[in-house]
């Protein structure tokens, strides 16, 4: 409905630049929006606010001379007045509202797509947790807000590829490789004290055992020395049985990548050595000793000479370091090397979701994004908070397996995939969250992902008790008269239906798909309303017909709006 008074207005703009009303060329921009509050209309315009002076008049003069050149013929707008300093507010004809009923059953599952990000690329990498150990709760948040935003891009145009960024260099994969091995060896009877940075949990034990099943005591004479690299097949086993579960954790949420890839690749390809060159052609490479971070000392700072980016010149509080005294490449480096090469491959956009706690990291690698691309805005990071879990209002101890956190896993096998996915966006990713397991699980109005399937259930039993009294279920198709949907709730709920593809819109140029179950639980308080004050199977066979399009079409929208976040639109419950 936003598109007929966009068009409406639009006419009206060409036809006052024709007449020499407004000036030829080019215009500013000016909107069309749903007024907050809803006695002020359907739509409202800020078109002659925006243009009065290339029309050298006032505001309200203008809107008024706007008003009068309306198509005399035009059947969507049924009244409208200045308001204000100048907006237009339109108020949509009631058989117009009504249309969106056989609209929406028409266009079914493809209802709120639009092509506003048409001919874009984007690239949304996320989750990328360590190969190290499982997922915990925290990157199972940062994985189903990935996944939603890209959705929420695809739908709405966007050419979308999910990427999964494998970090299988630098220390913490030593360190991984050597505390198997310390396990391992564990098993065969040897007194092992593990030493301080090892991985202590339980999983590490559980690829040990896998790593002797498949070997034996191959790697028993193997000395257990930190200061030199484990066996690299040893690495590569435990990095590989972490990989599987992470992929099986992500399938259990409905999640898929496009691509796969290994931190490892830039390093042997010789990406980091050609990134940090292009870095020095533009003569933003430098010499120098860095001043000691405030705070905890991050691992791979040093008090001595290394070779630093001028990030500085880019926004960033500070030059970076690309390479340690010893000649090898800092994470950072890596870094850049990564998103160099995501740039290379030519994608208009690119989206990282990070953790929160990544925050300070941001500035640095964009600085260094802009300095060899010469585009600014090229990346965009998506930070989320982290995820506290709760049970009867009492924190949810440690898992017993991983020792300092709660896996992905433990918390889907508790409450399923649907409790997951929808609870973890029912907050922006700016904002801590409070899960609690027995919410999540329990069948009350309090439970958000219960009440909307339990909407879409309803509305599929209504169709049960239609068949057992042997009518057609197509008597909701939306063919028949819907000039008896004259009721307030009735008119309301259609209106809400129409705002679907505009909140897509929305939370896709925002970023924010927590705009969605937003919507889908206003929906289906809307629906529950409703239903529980009047009665769908009427006697009267108009008013029935109408009345079944109507839920029906709430029915669509509410699985639309389910399927896109990856959870299911059950018949039953």
């Amino acid at each position: 409905m936003r598109q007929i008074i966009e068009n409406l207005v639009s006419g009206i703009v060409q036809q006052l630049q024709s007449d020499g009303t407004l000036q030829a060329g080019d215009l500013p921009e000016y909107k069309v929006e749903r007024p907050r509050d809803e006695t002020h209309g359907d739509f409202a315009t800020n078109a002659a606010l925006v243009l009065s002076r290339f029309a050298k008049m006032k505001p309200r003069d203008l809107a008024q001379k706007m008003l009068a050149a309306l198509p005399a013929n035009q059947k969507e707008v049924d009244r409208w007045e200045v308001a204000g300093p100048g907006f237009i507010n339109f108020h949509i004809t009631s058989d117009r509202i009504r249309q969106l009923i056989p609209d929406i059953l028409q266009m079914g599952q493809s209802y709120g797509s639009s092509k506003m990000g048409s001919g874009k690329r984007v690239l949304i990498e996320f989750v990328s947790a360590n190969p190290t150990g499982p997922m915990h709760v925290g990157h199972g948040r940062g994985a189903v807000m990935g996944d939603a935003i890209a959705s929420i891009l695809k739908v709405t145009g966007h050419t979308v590829e999910r990427e999964y960024y494998i970090n299988d260099a630098g220390n913490q994969v030593g360190v991984l490789g050597w505390s198997v091995m310390m396990r391992y060896h564990e098993l065969f009877g040897c007194s092992i004290t593990m030493p301080e940075g090892c991985y202590p949990a339980q999983y590490v034990v559980e690829i040990a055992k896998a790593l002797r099943d498949q070997d034996g005591n191959r790697w028993l004479n193997v000395e257990l020395d930190m200061s030199v690299s484990p066996p690299i097949e040893v690495v590569d086993f435990a990095m590989d049985t972490i990989m599987g579960w992470i992929r099986g954790e992500l399938a259990t949420i409905n999640i898929l990548f496009d691509n796969w890839f290994s931190e490892r690749t830039l390093h042997a390809d010789g990406k980091i050595e050609a990134t940090i060159g292009e870095l020095t052609k533009k003569d933003l490479i430098f010499e120098g000793v860095l001043a000691p971070p405030k705070g905890k000392l991050p691992d791979d700072w040093e008090a001595r000479p290394q070779l630093l980016f001028k990030s500085t010149k880019y926004g960033d509080a500070e030059d970076r370091a690309l390479k340690k005294s010893d000649g090898s490449a800092t994470y950072f480096a890596a870094d850049i090397a990564y998103h160099f090469d995501k740039a290379q491959r030519g994608y208009d956009l690119l989206i990282d979701v990070w953790g929160a706690d990544h925050g300070g990291y941001v500035k640095r690698v964009q600085a260094a994004l802009t300095a060899l691309t010469d585009k600014n805005n090229l990346l965009e990071v998506e930070l989320v908070q982290m995820v506290n879990l709760v049970r009867g209002g009492e924190p949810v101890k440690m898992s017993k397996r991983d020792g300092t956190f709660v896996t992905l896993k433990e918390v889907v096998d508790e409450v399923g995939s649907d409790a997951v996915r929808f609870i973890f966006l029912t907050r922006s990713g700016g904002a801590s969250l409070d899960f609690d397991l027995e919410l999540a699980v329990s069948k009350s109005n309090d439970n958000p992902v219960y009440y909307v399937q339990y909407a879409h259930a309803r509305i599929h039993a209504v169709y049960r008790q239609l068949q057992e009294k042997g009518l057609d279920k197509s008597l909701g198709d939306g063919g028949g008269d819907l000039s008896c949907l004259t009721l307030d709730a009735e008119m309301s709920l259609i209106r809400a239906l129409g705002t679907y593809p505009e909140m897509l819109e929305g939370a896709a140029i925002n970023r924010e798909p927590h705009r969605v179950p937003y919507f889908l639980i206003d929906l289906a308080s809307a629906f529950h309303t409703y239903y529980n004050s009047h009665r769908i199977l009427e006697d009267d066979k108009v008013l029935l017909a109408a009345r079944l399009s109507l839920i029906n079409a709430v029915r669509q929208v509410l699985a639309n709006g389910l399927t896109l976040l990856g959870v299911s639109a059950p018949e039953r419950m």
